[in-house]
């Protein structure tokens, strides 16, 4: 499935780069994040617990930032799995200045399996939207 989009912060590049590289930011701003725990530099467990119906459960997954061109992109790796199935999936995230805005944009695949593969493409894609949008706006309270 493929997922891309951009949102607009009211703040420099660097300050989101920086936001976006704070372990203790990440973690308040991942929806159902219950830790998030830096294994060696730009490498990373998670433990999410969900509770949108159809995805609903705990997670366990690892995430690594590839490829860092500060500040202006890199490239996430993931994944993760639980009871209802697994997530994998890759994005680059590139960042551009834009007068006192900083537009971030990403552009990705990410794969299912297990139950969540039969819920169907176009409620995952919605609900992965959904929970983007939720990280993003509680990163923009931060940055």
């Amino acid at each position: 499935m493929k997922i891309e989009g951009k949102y607009t912060f009211k703040a420099p590049q660097q300050k989101v780069w920086e936001t976006f590289n704070s372990v203790e930011h990440l973690q308040g701003a991942l929806p159902g994040c219950e830790k998030l725990v830096e294994t060696e530099p730009g490498k990373f467990d998670v433990f999410l617990k969900i509770g949108i119906s159809a995805v609903k459960g705990k997670y366990k997954g690892k995430f690594e930032i590839a490829d860092p061109q500060p500040p202006n992109s890199y490239k996430l790796i993931g994944q993760g799995k639980g009871l209802p199935g697994y997530v994998k999936g890759e994005a680059v995230i590139s960042l551009s200045q834009e007068g006192e805005d900083t537009i971030l944009s990403y552009d990705g695949d990410v794969q299912v399996g297990g139950l969540l593969a039969g819920i169907g493409q176009r409620m995952i894609g919605g609900i992965s939207k959904m929970m983007l949008e939720q990280f993003f706006k509680s990163m923009d309270k931060v940055v």
